[in-house]
C-alpha cells in the first residue's frame, strides 16, 4: 500500500516482499527530514537498517543554497546528527563518518569514533580535494586497517550544473577530481574497500562521459571506463544510490541487468533520498532471487556484519 510521508508517496514493490533490505546510503537533516521522519520512511518501505552518512568539510566548499537541503547549521551533514540518530534508534542505523583528512588529528578522531560510537563506514567523502592527496591516502589506509569501507562522491567539473550557478561565483563545480584519480587511489590502497558514487563515477558506465551535463541520458555508448576498472580492482564496489546511478543504469535496462549480474558481489542498494525509485527499478529487472539478496542486503552485510 502506498504511503505519503513529507509529501513523497512511496510503496514497496510487491516483487520485493520478504527481502531483507539495507540502505547503504542515507542521511538525516536532509531535505527537511528529521531522524524520526527517516525511520518512518524506512518502515514504509520495509528497510531494516540504513548506513547513516555525513558530509563534512569547510563551509567554503558548500555551494550557495545548501541551507535549503542540508542541516540548518549550514555545515553540511554533521557527525553529531549521526550520533544523535544512533542514540535514538541503535537498531536501525549504522553510523558513518567521513572525517575531513585535512584536520591534523583526523585519523585519531576517526579511531576514537570507531571505539566509542561504533562507526563502521567512512562516508560520505565529498570534498574539493584530489582524492589521491597524501593526507587522503593516509586516511584511506587507516580505513583499511580499521575495516571501514569508503563511500566516495566523485563529481565532474561543471561550470553550471542543473542550469543554476553554483558556489556563489564563477569557479568550477567539482568534488574529488576526474575519473583518473579513482584508478590512482584504488591502486595505492589495495587493502581498503572503495564504493563509488555520484555523477563523476556513474557517467563512465558509458563511453560518452565527456558530455558536459551532470546526468547524461540516451542510449549507452560502447567504451565506458567503469567496467574495465572494476575488472582490474576487486576492492572497487558500486553504490546504486542517487539519480547518478539510476539515470546511468536506466539508459539501457537490459544492460543494467547484465551489469548487476556480472557485478552482483560488488553492488550495494542505496537511495540517498526518500523515494522508492531505486527499489522499483531493481524489481523491474527480474533479477534472480540470490542476486537480489546480495544487492539488497547481502553485500552490505559482508562489509558491515550486523548479526
Amino acid at each position: 500500500m502506498a504511503t505519503t510521508l513529507k509529501g513523497i508517496t512511496i510503496e514497496r514493490p510487491a516483487a520485493l516482499a520478504g527481502y531483507r533490505i539495507i540502505d547503504a546510503h542515507s542521511h538525516v537533516s536532509y531535505y527537511g527530514h528529521s531522524i524520526h521522519d527517516a525511520v518512518r520512511n524506512m518502515d514504509a518501505l520495509g528497510i531494516e537498517r540504513a548506513w547513516l552518512l555525513t558530509w563534512e568539510g569547510p563551509e567554503r566548499e558548500f555551494v550557495a543554497g545548501a541551507e535549503r537541503v542540508l542541516s540548518p547549521n549550514l555545515v553540511g551533514m554533521p557527525f553529531d546528527d549521526v550520533v544523535r540518530a544512533v542514540d535514538f534508534y541503535p537498531d536501525r542505523f549504522v553510523p558513518a563518518w567521513a572525517v575531513d583528512p585535512r584536520r591534523p588529528d583526523a585519523i585519531d578522531r576517526l579511531r576514537a569514533a570507531v571505539d566509542t560510537v561504533g562507526v563502521r563506514v567512512y562516508g560520505e567523502l565529498k570534498l574539493r580535494l584530489m582524492y589521491d592527496d597524501l593526507d587522503m591516502l593516509a586516511m584511506f589506509r587507516a580505513c583499511g586497517e580499521l575495516g571501514l569501507p569508503v563511500i566516495f562522491h566523485l563529481e565532474i567539473e561543471l561550470p553550471n550544473p542543473g542550469g543554476e550557478q553554483v558556489g556563489g561565483g564563477p569557479r568550477p563545480y567539482w568534488y574529488g577530481g576526474d575519473f583518473d584519480v579513482v584508478e590512482r587511489f584504488v591502486a595505492k590502497c589495495p587493502d581498503t574497500t572503495f564504493i563509488g558514487h555520484a555523477p563523476g563515477f556513474w557517467r563512465h558506465l558509458s563511453g560518452d562521459a565527456d558530455r558536459r551535463e551532470m546526468y547524461p541520458r540516451g542510449p549507452l555508448v560502447p567504451g565506458g571506463r567503469l567496467e574495465p576498472l572494476l575488472d582490474r580492482f576487486p576492492n572497487l564496489w558500486c553504490d546504486l544510490s542517487a539519480p547518478s546511478a539510476l539515470t546511468a543504469l536506466s539508459r539501457d535496462p537490459a544492460h543494467a541487468r547484465e551489469f548487476i549480474m556480472r557485478r552482483q558481489d560488488r553492488v550495494l542498494f542505496g537511495r540517498d533520498f526518500w523515494d522508492d525509485a531505486h527499489l522499483h527499478f531493481l524489481a523491474s529487472l527480474d533479477l534472480p532471487h540470490d542476486v537480489l539478496v546480495k544487492v539488497l542486503s547481502g553485500n552490505a552485510l559482508r562489509l558491515v556484519p550486523l548479526d
